[in-house]
């Protein structure tokens, strides 16, 4: 949704979000019969959700640790001045930076990473820290990978 407002949805609207946020493969006859619409029911309501932008995307969720980046960390950045061109060419060119959000409080953004090792984490908070000043916290587990978004 280009205007940013809020969408106006529906009970049934929810119970097809709430199946493409846990399987977003299920096929339109799968996810038909399991919010009890038909099919060409399912599919005008889906291409709706998406045209109002509710529904943005599909995508894998990958395990970093399965295809080598086991070291994750959060990266607390304070940016200072408003110049902030420099944080955008890295984070498109650093590909272990998985999540930049901009925040309120002390520091100006939260940064998601995953790395191979210690070593690799290193060089890329080093890469970070040159942009301003860093609060780095390793990962030890995640006990909540993703919510699926609801009523």
């Amino acid at each position: 949704m280009t205007d940013r407002s809020t969408a106006s949805l529906d009970d049934q609207d929810w119970a097809v979000l709430a199946e493409l946020q846990n399987d977003a493969r299920i096929s339109y006859a799968e996810l038909a019969r399991r919010v009890a619409l038909s099919p060409s029911a399912v599919t005008e309501r889906v291409r709706r959700l998406e045209s109002l932008g509710v529904v943005t995307g599909y995508h894998a969720v990958v395990d970093p640790a399965r295809v080598g980046r086991g070291v994750q960390a959060v990266v607390r950045l304070k940016y200072p001045g408003t110049a902030h061109q420099p944080l955008r060419r890295l984070i498109a060119d650093r590909p272990e930076i998985l999540q930049c959000d901009r925040v309120t409080g002390e520091e100006c953004y939260v940064i998601r990473l995953a790395t191979r090792d210690m070593q690799h984490l290193e060089e890329v908070v080093d890469a970070l820290a040159r942009l301003g000043s860093l609060t780095t916290n390793v990962v030890y587990s995640t006990l909540l990978h993703r919510r699926t978004i609801g009523p």
